[in-house]
């Protein structure tokens, strides 16, 4: 454990006991604050691209497109930025396709959004998606990664409407991210029952609206692949099975030793989103 770290889990302990109003405080503060970026130089590079305006509520977005056709929409996770994704840029261009992809608000390039930098929910971002696919189309698939998936279906539960969804390595259940949260900053259960009310009275919404298998009840939901490492430690495989096994017609395809963010470069996952997406496009065509 690094130090900083460790004088983390003292204060939460303390606070659990003594304190728990400030350590609640605190934690809200944590909970909505977005890791720093990975550098980009750590990253593949991606294929030269066009740039784009779009400026949900006024705030720019860094936001890239590649090719013609319908577009295809790629959605990063917590933390996460547009290079992640740029392994699916190229084979969907040569599928026929329009790739955009944006970094969302407070994320890689993209300056903060209306809660500051460094800071957002998964509202804000569904909100930069839904203001992205306003300007460019209507979207034939959006392909998510992590807590990308979770705004994906936040958007669908707002309205999208696209014709294929992929999500890759989902996190399907905000409670257990909450306590996964709550364990990792050494808190209890006073902290965490603090924590939970602020983190709803902040966005607005229950937590049962970002219960990402309940999402049929609300909205229709699009044919989906779901792909999830079987040795994912960050998000466990669990998730995606939920989601596969809760969403009328889904597919679920589980790897083995990619973990959760090797399967985005791995050729054989690209391909099989890729056609996913592609045979979409062709299922929608009239006979």
């Amino acid at each position: 454990m690094s130090p900083q770290k460790s004088t983390i889990v003292r204060f939460f302990s303390w606070g659990e006991r003594w304190a728990p109003a400030l350590a609640t405080r605190l934690a809200t503060r944590l909970w909505f604050t977005i890791p720093r970026p990975i550098p980009r130089e750590r990253l593949p590079a991606l294929p030269p691209g066009t740039a784009i305006r779009v400026q949900p509520a006024g705030r720019p977005l860094h936001a890239l497109a590649w090719g013609s056709g319908e577009p295809v929409y790629l959605v990063h996770g917590w933390g996460g930025r547009v290079e992640q994704l740029g392994g699916f840029v190229a084979p969907l261009v040569a599928a026929g396709h329009r790739v955009i992809a944006f970094d969302g608000p407070g994320h890689g390039a993209s300056p903060g959004g209306a809660h500051g930098p460094r800071s957002t929910t998964i509202p804000e971002l569904a909100d930069a998606l839904l203001a992205v696919v306003a300007e460019h189309g209507r979207p034939h698939a959006v392909i998510a990664h992590s807590m990308g998936g979770a705004v994906a279906a936040h958007a669908v539960r707002r309205g999208l409407r696209p014709d294929a969804l992929v999500l890759l390595a989902p996190a399907a259940d905000p409670r257990w991210v909450l306590d996964r949260f709550v364990a990792g900053i050494g808190a209890g259960p006073r902290v965490r029952a603090g924590l939970e009310q602020q983190v709803a009275r902040r966005v607005g919404m229950p937590w049962e609206s970002f219960h990402v298998p309940s999402l049929p009840r609300f909205a229709p939901v699009p044919p989906t692949l779901v792909v999830h490492d079987a040795r994912d430690r960050e998000v466990g495989p669990e998730h995606g099975r939920a989601i596969a096994e809760a969403w009328p017609g889904a597919r679920l395809v589980e790897t083995s030793g990619l973990g959760h963010r090797r399967l985005l470069r791995d050729p054989a996952v690209i391909d099989e989103a890729v056609r996913f997406v592609t045979d979409a496009r062709t299922a929608r065509r009239p006979a």
